[in-house]
């Protein structure tokens, strides 16, 4: 595809699609304009390294996350559904995930995202810094268990570049593991009983921590709303 006829969108679209398959190790100029069948330097033309691809990446996959109206769901649900559609988004996209230990991410979608989610709560009640806050203590909770899937889509494609039977070491991985886990006995208890909480817990102990977490922000707004009650007497 020649130099003009490529737009950054379509670019970075393909680039997405790329970073999903391969990972930020396997994007380069190279690979990129393969996709695109067009020639890597016709690339530079529209973007100006990899890693200010990784940044339109990034940005254009954070607009992704719907924004809902605290002032028609509430701003707990609200909360909820943002903090579920983040988790999801980087479940999608691991390696953004791996980015955000290296790149600072800027655009248009991110600060839409970060806007809005400062809104939802200052309409339930926190302060500049008290949304500020709790914003951080969210997102913190969200990208923390987003790390355990970047990580196997990680490991998943190297040991696949390794030439290596994924399926089969990690199997082998979870041997180990388990046999590790058999000499405690509250994992020995997880493993022997139904499969729930040691084999099957991530997405629900994601959604307990996460409610668990709006439960303590909003304990936090009532015990404001009682102090300034009583340091209005």
């Amino acid at each position: 595809m020649p130099r003009d006829t490529l737009t950054r969108e379509q670019i970075v679209r393909t680039a997405i699609e790329l970073l999903d398959d391969e990972g930020l190790e396997g994007l380069n100029m190279r690979a990129l304009g393969k996709r695109l069948d067009s020639a890597a330097t016709a690339v530079y033309w529209h973007v100006k390294n990899k890693d200010n691809l990784v940044l339109l990446a990034g940005d254009q996959v954070w607009g992704e996350i719907a924004l809902p109206d605290p002032g028609v769901v509430g701003w707990r649900a609200a909360a909820a559904s943002m903090a579920e559609e983040l988790y999801a988004m980087f479940q999608r996209h691991p390696w953004l995930v791996q980015a955000l230990a290296s790149h600072l991410f800027y655009g248009e979608g991110k600060a839409r995202h970060d806007d809005h989610v400062l809104g939802v709560y200052e309409a339930a009640g926190f302060d500049g810094g008290g949304a500020d806050q709790a914003a951080a203590a969210v997102f913190t909770y969200v990208l923390g268990n987003a790390l355990g899937a970047s990580a196997t889509a990680s490991l998943t494609r190297r040991l696949g570049r390794d030439g290596g039977d994924s399926e089969a070491q990690f199997a082998a991985t979870m041997d180990k593991a388990r046999e590790i886990a058999e000499r405690h006995p509250r994992l020995r208890e997880r493993l022997d009983g139904p499969s729930i909480g040691y084999a099957d817990g991530p997405d629900g102990a994601f959604s307990f921590g996460l409610q668990r977490l709006l439960d303590g922000l909003e304990a936090e707004l009532e015990g404001r709303v009682r102090q300034g009650r009583r340091g209005g007497r």
